[in-house]
């Protein structure tokens, strides 16, 4: 366990935070790879059906300590990128539950990628986005060019990258980066309501079509109609299939278990 995540579960949800508040919450290796193990632990533990993931203090993430990244001593950006951030980004990404964003200040270079990654992001209005990289001589990472411009189309990307210009949290939201922007004193308990709802919902068909979004970008549209089939018959031999069907015909709320 690390000193810079902390993880607490309410019912469903767990909650994971960013915590080197001093650094605006820059990552360095150690916690990167506690992020990755919280990640792992949500996958197996059937007890949490939805994730949030926000930072501690002003910051959301300001994305790779540069101390350490300058450190002779320390990981070679190679290391840093391979085995810290892409792991980052797959776990989220494949994890069979929805991941929740709640941006709670700046979100710059891979601190923005790996929001931008997140299933839902809801920021607070002193939220901002920015792809620092080119600012220090370096390319976008942490998945930012396969995300960011199926979010914002080509010609934003580019220029969002290119240039490093800052986006207020309702620029953000214009461009389709985000789902909902609240208040400073709101934007975390809106996380968490959405998160709550998710938990409550049939995960595994949350899952699946979360698989299908992950392969929309490289499947034709017979290999994405076939994939669709796959999974809905897959979900419609589950519990929670049973039970909504039920619950519809029967006018009542359902109760699913997630199964």
């Amino acid at each position: 366990m690390s000193e810079f995540i902390q993880a607490s579960q309410d019912g469903g949800v767990l909650t994971l935070r960013l915590n080197r508040p001093d650094k605006y919450n820059a990552f360095v290796r150690e916690m990167a790879l506690a992020l990755q193990a919280e990640f792992a632990k949500a996958q197996v533990d059937k007890s949490i059906r939805a994730v949030v993931l926000t930072g501690n203090g002003k910051a959301f993430c300001a994305g790779q300590d540069l101390a350490e990244a300058t450190d002779p001593q320390g990981p070679e950006l190679t290391k840093i990128v391979t085995e810290h951030y892409n792991p980052i980004i797959e776990a989220v990404r494949n994890l069979e539950k929805p991941v929740v964003a709640a941006v709670n200040g700046v979100a710059a270079g891979a601190g923005a990628n790996i929001a931008l990654a997140c299933d839902v992001v809801v920021a607070s209005e002193a939220a901002s986005f920015i792809q620092a990289f080119s600012k220090i001589g370096l390319i976008p990472d942490s998945g930012g060019t396969y995300t960011l411009p199926r979010l914002v189309g080509l010609q934003r990307a580019s220029a969002l990258m290119m240039l490093g210009d800052k986006l207020s949290a309702q620029e953000a939201l214009e461009m389709g980066m985000v789902y909902k922007v609240a208040s400073a004193d709101e934007y975390y308990d809106l996380a968490q309501k959405i998160a709550s709802q998710l938990s409550t919902m049939p995960t595994l068909a949350l899952a699946r079509t979360k698989a299908l979004l992950n392969a929309t970008y490289q499947n034709t549209l017979e290999d994405q109609l076939a994939l669709e089939d796959k999974y809905q018959t897959e979900c419609g031999q589950s519990y929670d299939y049973r039970e909504g069907t039920a619950a519809f015909l029967e006018k009542r709320k359902p109760e699913f278990k997630g199964e």
